[in-house]
This record gives structure tokens, C-alpha cells and sequence, in this order.
């Protein structure tokens, strides 16, 4: 697959990936706008005291990370959030978490409102909260027990100073003593002195681990939330490029969606993958086109349409240069694709380079040429079938174009797959090619009806109309399979109605010339010397002037189409 295939869905679709990216950028910026700035603030806590401890344990770090870890998860409990409403009055909160810093006993309470003295307030309420819920928080346990226990540390504490101080003195005074008797008799005070001190230390050890001070199940406000000056959201900007980015995407997926899903057929490359066939024209879609003006080939001055055909008319001939092509079918996969439209501008652009050619309505179903070239129909096909000697004279009628005849279908009959399969419609070909250049015959859509199958075996070739972004390509499988089994010679196909620009553009640069420089009959207009070097594009244009003021050919004066690549 080559890079083209993988742009052409955004070049189909840019509108709508435009689109979508614009709605999702202007929505976001809108409804930025509309929401209030926010503010955040923090409060770190602390369990246990182990970082104020001198020479703290492995094992009371390991201890106070996991108490961390379990009082962040009760900070996102009911009965925090209740307590916290109910102190502060709140009848809700604003979002907050709590992580655990890690490798670390702290814990963040991070806070964010629209309003930054709540936001601090149920910060600071938070931390409060988890504080009483500690064993060591107030209200746990005896107030009294515990002024007890403080007074008798503060007591604890004065008689280890004073041991410690009769320590020393006791040294100082061992220093200066020469008496073998004095010398231990102190040194028995003294270490009487020390083990008194040990005994109160581990005292005043018990009695801490029964308050805050010295608990490892403890929780301390390390940094209390302070209150935010600067608003940290919305971030609009961030906001409205996310938004955009993902319309674009979402558009982008979009297209290549829809594009996977189409199964029309919208180009040559496409029609030779899908049915090998190479595209021998390409005719364009015409928007003033309606009833009374279908036939591009008689339109006043130059068009898009009437070169279209005069190319077709070009690659038909090298299409069939190993076997002469007098009689051709014109064929579509269904209903409504443009095949007698097609057919009727090939038959008089074929008329035009000077050939006698007669139009046959085989469609014998929905026959549509005689509206085209507002003929009657009472008489036709049907007749000249039915009848042993049919006057060529009295059924053929003639046209607006030179050297065109047309044969309607006439009545419709029950059984018209008999009547084009049988021996009367071979011999009423060939007698029409001894009067006639050219037979070109309109058959039904040969997905639907067997006719187009059965009569493809009797003319030379076979022309396959497709309608750009219309014909599906399981049905022109089809089509194509059911004139293979019958083994139909089927010289290309031609993309009807195809786009003037965008995604399938497939035409040359005349469609991009002024023709207002031309004459109806080909010959230079107004402003033009026929020097073939006037008007604004000199050269090509000139060369174009030239070949047409030398007299018409069969030969057409443009080139062919390049074929198609595989």
C-alpha cells in the first residue's frame, strides 16, 4: 500500500477531522473559562519519634513506615470525614488525599478548594483528626493517670540529675584520696551511685513509653498546612491542547473508520484491484446537468464533459487495435450509474469525428434513450425482432448530432432475455454493421438481469460503466464474474460522475484552460490570432487551435489516458 492510500482518508475527510478538532478546542476553552480557580495546600504528620531519637533501631523505622501506611488509609475513612465536617461545620469536603512519603514514617494530607482558607482549615482538621486517633492522642485514657505520670517523670528526671551530679563529686573527690580504706569505701559509694542511676533511667524509660514523648505509636505535626496565596487550576491551556488532540484523534480514527467501511468504488487504482480492468475515461460530475441538457457532446463552446468523452472515445480505439471494434455493449453493475448517459455522449462524439453510428436501447426493462433524445417509442428493438422484414428506414430515427441514428426499445415484452439471446438478434446485428461504422448497444445492469450477459456475446466489446463513489464493489465483482463465464470481451470501464476536484481527480490540464477563446465550430474566438500562440495558455492551446482548424479526423485532439497502474 502506498503512502497516498494512507493520507486519502484525511484528505476526504478533512472537513470533519476540522471540525471536530475546533468544537473540542472551543468546548474546552469555554468551559475552562466557566469553572472557578483552585487552591491546594498540604499538612505533614509524623509517627513515632524515632527521628529524634539518638541512636534509633531498623526495627522502629520498619514500625512507624507501616503505622504510616495504615494511618493514610484511615484518613479516607467515614469517621474521619464525619468527625472532620462536624468540627468544622461542614456539611461537605473538598477533595484531599493522604500518601505516605516514601521510604519515610511521613504522611502528606494535600487539600485542594476552590476557597484556600477551607482548604487550610480542613487541612489542619484532618491532621487534628488522626492525631486523636493515635493512643497517644488526647482524650485517650485517664487525665489524671496521666499528670501522674508526668509528675513523677519531672521527678525521675531531677533525681537523675542529682545522681549524676554525686557521681561526679564522688570521682573528683577518689582522685584526690591516699588511703587504700577511703579509696574503696568510695568506690562502693559510687558504684551504689550508678546502679541507682540505671535503676531510674529504665524507670523514667517505662513510664515514657506510656505518653507521646516516648511512644513509637505516636503522630506529630511536622509542617502545619499553610495558606495559599496562588491558585494551581484550572490549567487552561493544558486543558484546551488535551481536548483538541483528542477531537483529532478521535476525528482521525473517525475518518479512517468510515473509509474502511466505504466500498465504492472512487478511482482507477481502485477498479483495477477490485476488478482488473483498466479505466479508459473518466467522466465528470456535472452539476447544471438535468433533462434537456444531458448530452455534454452537443453543449455549446468547450467542457469538461464533452474532452471526457473525446478521450473515451480515443482509448476505445487502442483498447481493440488487435481486433476491429464495430459493435460495443454498454454495461453498468446496477441500476442508476449512468450507463445511457454514457453511452449516448460516446455515440455522438463517435458521430462528430465523422463516423455513421446507430444507438440500439437493448434495455427492454427500464429503456431510457428515447427520453434522452426525445424520440417516440412506439416502435423499435422489440419491433424489428418481432417482425420477418423489418424496414431499417421506418424503425431508425434520426438525431440532433450528424451521422447518429438512434433505435428505441419500442413495446415491452414478457421475455426480453429470449429475445436478445436469440438467433434474429445476431442477425439483425450484422445487418446493422452493413449500414453502420458503429452499433453500440445499451444493455440492462448486469448484476440484476441476465440480458447484459447473453447479449455481451454477440458484439465485439464490452464497455463497463461505473459511478465514482457509488458503484460497490461486491457487486461489481459480480458483474464482472457473470460476464467472464461467458466469456465477454470486456474492453475497460469508465468512472462516471467523478468529483472536479477533491479526492479521485483524475483529469488533464485542459479541464484548467479558459475556453472562452474557442469558437463552437473550433475555430479561434475573439481575441485569438489562430496562430495557435493567442490566449492565455499559449502553447498548448495553439497546438489544440491548430489540429482543429485543420478539419476533424476520427482521431480526437486530445491524448489518452495514461493506463492504470496495478
Amino acid at each position: 500500500m502506498e503512502l497516498r492510500e494512507y493520507i486519502r482518508p484525511l484528505r476526504k475527510w478533512w472537513w470533519l477531522i476540522l471540525g471536530a478538532t475546533l468544537v473540542a478546542t472551543l468546548s474546552s476553552f469555554f468551559a475552562t473559562r466557566q469553572q472557578p480557580p483552585t487552591y491546594s495546600t498540604r499538612a505533614t504528620v509524623m509517627i513515632g519519634s524515632a527521628i529524634e531519637n539518638p541512636n534509633p533501631n531498623g526495627n522502629e523505622f520498619w514500625l512507624t513506615q507501616q503505622l504510616a501506611n495504615t494511618y493514610a488509609d484511615i484518613v479516607g475513612r467515614d469517621n474521619v470525614r464525619q468527625s472532620t465536617m462536624q468540627a468544622l461545620g461542614l456539611t461537605w469536603l473538598p477533595n484531599y488525599t493522604a500518601r505516605v512519603v516514601a521510604n519515610t514514617q511521613l504522611i502528606e494530607i494535600s487539600v485542594i478548594d476552590t476557597d484556600p482558607q477551607r482548604a487550610q482549615a480542613v487541612a489542619s482538621e484532618l491532621a487534628n483528626q488522626l492525631i486523636q486517633l493515635s493512643p497517644t492522642g488526647p482524650g485517650q485514657g485517664d487525665a489524671q493517670r496521666q499528670e501522674f505520670i508526668n509528675a513523677q517523670l519531672d521527678d525521675l528526671e531531677a533525681k537523675i540529675e542529682d545522681t549524676r551530679a554525686e557521681i561526679a563529686r564522688r570521682q573528683t573527690e577518689l582522685a584526690s584520696m591516699f588511703s587504700a580504706r577511703q579509696i574503696a569505701d568510695t568506690q562502693t559509694q559510687i558504684n551504689g551511685l550508678q546502679n541507682k542511676l540505671s535503676t531510674l533511667q529504665a524507670n523514667y524509660a517505662a513510664l515514657l513509653s506510656n505518653t507521646q514523648r516516648g511512644a513509637l505509636n505516636s503522630i506529630t505535626v511536622i509542617e502545619p498546612p499553610a495558606l495559599p496565596l496562588r491558585p494551581v487550576g484550572p490549567n487552561r491551556g493544558a486543558t484546551v491542547l488535551l481536548a483538541a488532540a483528542i477531537g483529532f484523534l478521535l476525528a482521525t480514527g473517525a475518518a479512517y473508520l468510515l473509509d474502511y467501511l466505504d466500498d465504492t468504488l472512487k478511482n482507477p487504482d481502485e477498479v483495477q484491484k477490485t476488478v482488473e480492468l483498466t479505466t479508459l475515461g473518466a467522466v465528470p460530475r456535472m452539476e447544471n446537468m438535468g433533462p434537456g441538457n444531458e448530452l455534454m457532446v452537443t453543449a455549446e463552446g468547450q467542457s469538461a464533459g464533452k474532452e471526457a468523452f473525446r478521450v473515451l472515445r480515443t482509448n476505445l480505439q487502442f483498447a481493440a487495435v488487435d481486433r476491429p471494434l464495430r459493435s460495443l455493449m454498454v454495461t453498468s453493475p446496477a441500476p442508476s450509474e449512468g450507463k445511457s448517459l454514457v453511452i449516448a455522449n460516446l455515440a455522438g462524439a463517435m458521430a462528430q469525428a465523422g463516423r455513421r453510428a446507430v444507438l440500439v436501447d437493448c434495455d427492454l426493462h427500464k429503456p431510457r434513450l428515447h427520453r434522452l433524445f426525445g424520440l417516440r417509442n412506439n416502435v423499435g428493438l422489440t419491433t424489428a425482432l418481432l417482425e420477418e422484414r423489418p424496414a431499417l428506414d421506418v424503425l431508425l430515427q434520426d438525431t440532433a448530432i450528424p451521422g447518429l441514428h438512434v433505435l428505441t426499445s419500442g413495446p415491452l415484452p414478457p421475455n426480453p432475455a429470449e429475445l436478445l439471446g436469440s438467433a434474429r438478434m445476431r442477425e439483425f446485428v450484422a445487418e446493422l454493421l452493413t449500414q453502420f461504422d458503429m452499433v453500440l448497444l445499451d444493455s440492462p445492469p448486469t448484476a440484476v438481469l441476465s440480458d447484459a450477459a447473453i447479449l455481451s456475446t454477440q458484439c465485439d466489446g464490452v464497455l463497463f460503466v461505473l459511478a465514482a463513489g457509488r458503484s460497490r464493489r461486491e457487486i461489481t465483482r459480480r458483474a464482472m464474474e457473470a460476464l467472464r463465464k461467458v466469456n465477454a470481451r470486456v474492453l475497460g470501464a469508465v468512472l462516471n460522475q467523478m468529483p472536479m476536484q477533491g479526492d479521485g481527480y483524475y483529469y488533464y490540464y485542459y479541464y484548467n484552460y479558459d475556453y472562452a477563446g474557442y469558437g463552437t465550430d473550433g475555430q479561434s474566438g475573439p481575441g485569438q490570432n489562430g496562430s495557435g500562440r493567442g490566449g492565455t495558455k499559449n502553447g498548448r492551446r495553439g497546438w489544440l487551435r491548430g489540429r482543429r482548424s485543420a478539419g476533424r479526423s476520427p482521431a480526437p485532439e486530445v491524448a489518452p489516458l495514461p493506463p492504470t497502474r496495478s
